[in-house]
């Protein structure tokens, strides 16, 4: 079995869309761990509040195998990719981490995520999983959370 970090996130229906993912994730992985979910600002574009948190899974899948089930599973939220990158999203499930793998491609799959340099992704896993070392990076996740310059940023929790 590998451990999966993951960055979950929605835009539209929030609150519906990663409530559904969180019980799909339950009946694939069994027990995950689940962070805080934190409102923040829409990252790249004019947009709607994001509801962003992380889980891990205790996977039996590849990373290309996860990835896959993630995009249907999102798929399945009636995600659209037919617009610009940076634009509302039903659900966004992206693997930040997988065990200690570093590997690009194939498509956008990139392990660890570049997007673990924006607070919404890196604080929800620093809170469950402080003592994770990012590989390629050598720091934990509590140490580049540490460092962040959003550290001291008011944040707010929202219940899903």
């Amino acid at each position: 079995m590998s451990k999966a970090y993951l960055s979950l996130g929605s835009n539209l229906d929030a609150p519906t869309h990663l409530r559904g993912a969180v019980a799909a994730l339950r009946e694939r992985f069994g027990a995950i761990v689940l962070s805080p979910v934190y409102r923040t600002r829409a990252v790249g574009f004019d947009g709607a509040d994001f509801h962003n948190a992380a889980a891990i899974v205790d996977t039996d899948l590849d990373p290309q195998a996860l990835n896959a089930w993630l995009h249907a599973l999102e798929d399945a939220h009636g995600r659209d990719r037919s617009g610009p990158r940076y634009g509302d999203r039903t659900l966004d499930i992206d693997i930040v981490l997988f065990d200690d793998h570093v590997l690009e491609g194939p498509g956008h799959l990139s392990i660890p995520r570049p997007e673990l340099r924006h607070a919404f992704v890196l604080q929800p896993l620093a809170d469950i999983a402080p003592g994770v070392v990012v590989p390629g990076d050598g720091r934990t996740l509590a140490q580049l959370w540490a460092a962040h310059p959003d550290r001291d940023a008011a944040t707010t929790t929202v219940e899903l």
